[in-house]
């Protein structure tokens, strides 16, 4: 939520210190812009963002509309296919104009506007917000906020000069799921011959002390003056004609006047030195096989190189007046599928790579993703948010997930940690449809073949194996971000255990229940469903304990004993909210004294 703005704050001595060291994005708002309609997205941005949905629910749309409020001139102009339906609404009809607002937190060093256009927050951020309306086909309108006035002004906006708006916003580099082989490959030699330009210019600005030995660079330069000067001497007599010349000119003309022509050979002589004039030619392959240009590397292959080009380029880059970290431009990547055409390996080093750029502080991320590998729930930098066209046709831009609103705590982030390097799909759930939690693997193998056998009925259920009870706690707290109805499945286990020993103890595993119901009546709307499995799962499915072999045997089970089959089935179904009542050995339950009873008759 917003925090309204304190008066004055921008006089506070002490706020300057406080204020974000570097310029980022704070919040996206698009309406009437390609595959979204008049209800507007909005895309609140953290260090990540990863949008997730269908095909063709809009999630691209996001990517170019924050590409093209970042560009000027032609590239910011808008073509009929940018228009809902490519056509340009009516005169009149001006909630159907495409319109994005950009609120951007500015960075210290920014040239700062006017004070009317600034928001200045509690803690000295800057907020700063503009809006692009377009009316027609070509360029937009661009208006800025008033904050004395609360209101869009009707004629300006913060920045004037599109130049000086570019550098008060983080750089954008977009990278599309099916661009050109031939132009990601000019992309991709042009950055790092960027970077070979920059590095030139860091060497060539070092000077060496006093009491140093010159660099090779400064030993050039000496004998490249010299030589100049040399040239210079011989052609003293060439110019000294010239000059003659001239002066008989300008004395006709201007009587008194003179011109002295002075070639300066020791000025500038940085400029004189141009390394590296051609491209540099890259290729790619085994260390000790055939390596081949980038035009004929795999898609896959040249989106990586593109993105990590980027990185290092832009993490090298400083400004002119001043190199330390505070005056970097910051970067912002805006990236279609990163997991398209790599290896299912390649894909988890892409993501750890990605989730790093924000960490130098330098780096926001925005993807559109449909694999789960990409979404780690364990960070804490990390917004989630789904698009999708609702049954109306609007497209939605809900965010499911902010780190800060679920609030996490540390056994929590380290359960989670573990289940995604067990099972990388656990996020599956993100994408859309009915989520089941369940504890184990046996129950999640159960259901499993169940759904594979009838797709038309649970073909939208995602059953999610939490490995334990207490990763229970965790997922809840993310699905209540969430909003939609949820069910978990979990073993009651008994109250106390015997150890080999033969002594009596109490069970661990049994506070968690208390937890998970805690946890569980915090849904929204009431909407999550609890069920116990009494004392387990197996026992209760199958009416004997677990042998060694859990999953496999539970698969087994259910394949081949149609009783089985039929309390599984009915057990799916009613988690599934699909009809269905609860096989017997299971329990809805909503106060513990109704499962400690349930646990108890066991024994009787």
């Amino acid at each position: 939520m917003a925090i309204k703005p304190v008066k004055k704050a921008i006089e506070k001595p002490e706020a300057k210190a406080e204020v974000a060291p570097r310029a980022r994005l704070h919040k996206l708002i698009i309406s009437n812009f390609r595959a979204i309609g008049k209800k507007p997205v909005t895309i609140e941005l953290d260090d990540i963002v990863v949008l997730v949905g269908p095909n063709n629910a809009g999630k691209s749309s996001v990517l170019r509309a924050y590409e093209v409020v970042m560009q000027s001139g032609r590239l910011g102009e808008l073509t009929i296919e940018d228009f809902p339906n490519a056509k340009v609404p009516n005169a009149d009809d001006t909630e159907s104009y495409p319109t994005i607002e950009l609120e951007t937190v500015l960075y210290e060093n920014s040239k700062f506007p006017a004070q009317q256009w600034m928001d200045v927050k509690e803690n000295g951020d800057r907020h700063v917000r503009e809006r692009w309306i377009w009316k027609d086909i070509g360029r937009p309108e661009k208006r800025g906020f008033d904050t004395t006035k609360n209101a869009w002004d009707e004629n300006h906006g913060p920045w004037g000069a599109a130049a000086i708006a570019q550098v008060n916003r983080p750089e954008t580099h977009r990278i599309e799921a099916f661009d050109d082989p031939q132009k990601q490959a000019v992309e991709i030699v042009s950055l790092l011959h960027e970077a070979i330009k920059e590095k030139i210019k860091e060497v060539s600005c070092k000077k060496s002390g006093e009491q140093e030995e010159k660099s090779q660079y400064e030993l050039l330069l000496q004998s490249v003056g010299t030589l100049q000067i040399q040239v210079a001497k011989d052609a003293v007599t060439a110019i000294q004609k010239v000059q003659e010349s001239l002066n008989k000119s300008i004395s006709d003309v201007f009587p008194g006047y003179s011109i002295t022509l002075d070639a300066r050979p020791e000025d500038d002589l940085e400029k004189v030195l141009n390394f590296f004039k051609a491209l540099p030619l890259l290729r790619m392959g085994p260390t000790d096989g055939h390596q081949s240009t980038l035009e004929h590397q795999g898609s896959g292959a040249r989106r990586t190189l593109l993105w990590t080009a980027l990185r290092i380029l832009a993490e090298h880059k400083r400004t002119k007046s001043d190199k330390t970290d505070l005056a970097e431009r910051p970067h912002v990547l805006l990236l279609d599928e990163p997991e398209m055409c790599l290896h299912p390996s390649a894909i988890r080093d892409a993501c750890n790579v990605l989730y790093s750029l924000p960490l130098s502080g330098k780096w926001q991320v925005m993807v559109t993703t449909h694999s789960p590998v990409f979404i780690d729930l364990s960070r804490n930098n990390t917004s989630i948010v789904r698009v999708e066209r609702e049954i109306g046709g609007d497209v939605s831009g809900t965010t499911i997930f902010r780190p800060e609103k679920v609030k996490l705590s540390d056994e929590d982030r380290e359960e989670l940690k573990l289940l995604n390097m067990y099972d990388p799909f656990v996020a599956e759930f993100f994408f859309g449809g009915k989520t089941i939690v369940v504890e184990g693997d046996t129950e999640h193998s159960a259901f499993k073949e169940i759904i594979e056998s009838n797709k038309s009925l649970f073909g939208d259920i995602h059953v999610v194996r939490a490995r334990g009870k207490y990763t229970i706690v965790a997922l809840c707290k993310i699905l209540n971000q969430f909003g939609s109805p949820y069910s978990v499945l979990h073993d009651s286990d008994k109250k106390t255990i015997t150890t080999k020993q033969g002594k009596t103890r109490a069970n661990s595993a049994w506070p968690a229940n208390q937890q998970i119901l805690d946890i569980v009546a915090d849904a929204p709307n009431k909407g999550a469903t609890l069920v116990a499995s009494v004392p387990n799962f197996e026992e209760a499915m199958f009416g004997e304990p677990a042998d060694g072999e859990k999953p496999y045997g539970a698969w087994e089970k259910v394949r081949k004993d149609a009783v089985v089959r039929k309390k599984v089935t009915d057990l799916l179904m009613f988690l599934g909210k699909v009809g269905g009542q609860l096989p017997p050995g299971t329990l809805q339950w909503s106060n513990v004294n109704e499962l400690e009873k349930a646990v108890d008759d066991l024994d009787l």
